[in-house]
């Protein structure tokens, strides 16, 4: 696992993590962190550059804007 600290959240905070943990099926609170940090990540680069996923098609000749005569 590497290094570790310690860190402090409140009984609340702490709740919320280990219903986290189990909702992810994780073994460890850090591993459940790390699944949702990934998990958002993934999600707000879905946000991002998905916009238009499924309607970009490629580049013909006649998209090229350019005269050519």
């Amino acid at each position: 696992m590497g290094d570790t600290t310690t860190i402090r959240v409140s009984k609340g905070t702490l709740k919320m993590l280990e219903r986290l943990r189990r909702k992810l099926q994780a073994s460890t609170l850090d591993e459940a962190i790390r699944l949702f940090i990934a998990r958002q990540r993934r999600q707000r680069l879905d946000e991002t550059f998905g916009v238009d996923k499924g309607k970009i098609k490629s580049f013909s000749e006649e998209d090229r804007g350019e005269d050519r005569n």
